[in-house]
């Protein structure tokens, strides 16, 4: 990951941990999504969105999403390497891990 991409990631990254840390987990939860979007073809930036993903379903006591995150992180990081990935995807268990999502003009600028 180079360039203004890797700089798009890493501002996602430090929002949602920042309002993690502010206690307003679904304000970071949405900043991830993107961080995710952005990040999800490169093995250790896709991860690293899944993580803090996971970090506030724990927060949250919220075991679905636990469950959705222990579930993509092995396969989001093989995904990654082996370029299977459902273009778009949000990265929540809210949504199936194999769903291709439109990818939001703000920023598909990024991915392309």
């Amino acid at each position: 990951m180079k360039g203004q991409l890797k700089i798009e990631f890493e501002e996602r990254i430090k929002r949602a941990n920042y309002l993690i840390n502010l206690g307003k987990f679904d304000e970071a939860f949405s900043a991830l999504e993107e961080a995710h979007i952005l990040g999800q073809k490169h093995a250790i930036p896709h991860t690293i969105s899944h993580l803090y993903m996971l970090k506030i379903a724990l927060k949250k006591n919220d075991f679905t999403e636990i469950c959705g995150q222990l579930f993509r992180i092995p396969t989001g990081i093989l995904g990654s390497l082996v370029g299977l990935l459902p273009t778009g995807n949000t990265g929540g268990s809210n949504v199936s891990p194999f769903k291709k999502m439109k990818i939001p003009d703000e920023l598909d600028k990024y991915l392309n």
